[in-house]
């Protein structure tokens, strides 16, 4: 099962992150350096005060690390989102958990793997943000008493098959979804009839928001009354692990806001006024390119980017879509916590709460659309609607629900 695995790990050479937008550029990574640690800032009074208390009662809390990439738990979207969860654990057990976490500069799968493996013995839990850490699973099985928890990919082996491991937790989101609610968004929200979406590496979760956000744009020129055209360039045409040319806008990086802008600022020069950008770090240069430009609009990813759209007094994030790393880490880490931990490979849903999209006051969508992705939303959630996705066997074009 998942035998592609083994080709997307063999293709990965430099990786920044397996996620989706973000508008905080990765650091430049020291080349001596293999991983770096940074300690949890001390604790406030409280938190001290809630640590010695337990201490006094003989409970002891879990040593927890997180192992990400050169950008970092400060990244501004998926690594934080996912630090942000194990936080809010933290702070729901009175402080008397510990978190430290790692920075792995490369990118690079054996380099990640061996990171993990540098620091195993000195953690309880060990969270993994990135498609890259996929093959931890030997590592799991050596160290029975530790907690695995990977986000963004299943456990495979050597074989790049994927395996259950009793201590580690693997999950995956289904991207196409969040994808399709931005897709309804920008159908909805565009003055020139034309979106797109700018995306970094053709690896499948960002296929996936690819085919997701096309997904959307038709279902809502079919039912919503809109016209809105997905522009693609040719000339950055994705090629995904199968080596299918998945067309698109593809940087081939997830840490080149350069070439981003230079991507948005085309597809802006041929009238896109609303993009999605999938594209982890790269995602900086395409909010750039909209900051610079006149009534041209972002759609964030995977987690709220409301605050990143500042430009004057005015802000162009409409929404954003949602990937609820954060919950779904402390969901684990409570598991971990009263005892219930299981080993297992989930991908999550509209229909678990972790794929969704930001409501509210950081939302600037127009009535019309509003409502147009709650009655979505509960179609997706019911499965009357699935939005293509790159191997689920649909197309933007032919999907259920469209």
């Amino acid at each position: 099962m998942k035998k592609w695995l083994s080709v997307a790990l063999a293709a990965m050479m430099v990786l920044s992150m397996t996620a989706c937008g973000t508008t905080a550029q990765a650091p430049a990574a020291d080349a001596e350096t293999s991983a770096v640690e940074a300690e949890t800032p001390a604790a406030d009074a409280e938190t001290a005060e809630a640590q010695t208390e337990a201490a006094a009662s003989g409970e002891e809390g879990l040593k927890i690390v997180i192992v990400s990439t050169a950008a970092g738990v400060d990244d501004g979207s998926f690594i934080q989102n996912c630090y942000e969860g194990i936080l809010s654990f933290i702070d729901s057990r009175g402080g008397i958990d510990t978190v430290n976490d790692i920075k792995e500069p490369t990118g690079d799968p054996a380099a990640a793997v061996q990171a993990v493996a540098d620091v195993v013995a000195d953690y309880d839990v060990i969270v993994t943000p990135g498609f890259q850490f996929a093959a931890i699973s030997t590592l799991a099985e050596e160290n029975p008493d530790k907690k695995f928890i990977l986000v963004d990919s299943f456990a495979s082996d050597a074989e790049g098959n994927t395996v259950v491991i009793d201590n580690l937790y693997g999950m995956m989101f289904s991207e196409q979804e969040g994808g399709f609610f931005a897709g309804i968004a920008a159908a909805m929200s565009t003055k020139t009839g034309k979106v797109a979406s700018v995306h970094g590496i053709a690896y499948e979760s960002n296929v996936n928001y690819q085919y997701g956000f096309a997904s959307g744009v038709n279902y809502a020129n079919k039912h919503y009354g809109t016209s809105a055209e997905v522009v693609e360039l040719p000339a950055y045409a994705g090629t995904d692990i199968t080596g299918a040319n998945v067309g698109g806008n593809y940087v081939n990086s997830f840490g080149d806001p350069a070439t981003a802008k230079i991507v948005a600022e085309t597809l802006i020069s041929e009238g896109v006024d609303v993009i999605f950008p999938a594209a982890g770090a790269s995602g900086n240069g395409v909010f750039t390119a909209a900051k610079e430009a006149t009534d041209v609009y972002v759609i964030g990813c995977d987690a709220d980017q409301f605050n990143d759209g500042v430009n004057g007094d005015k802000n162009i994030v409409l929404t954003s879509a949602l990937k609820c790393m954060d919950l779904n880490v402390e969901r684990q880490l409570n598991a971990v916590a009263d005892g219930t931990f299981q080993g297992a490979n989930e991908l999550l849903q509209v229909n678990t709460d972790s794929v969704s999209y930001v409501t509210g006051e950081h939302c600037q969508l127009s009535e019309e659309a509003i409502s147009a992705l709650a009655e979505v939303y509960e179609l997706v959630k019911d499965g009357t609607i699935v939005p293509a996705s790159n191997f689920n066997g649909y197309t933007p074009d032919e999907f259920p629900g469209l």
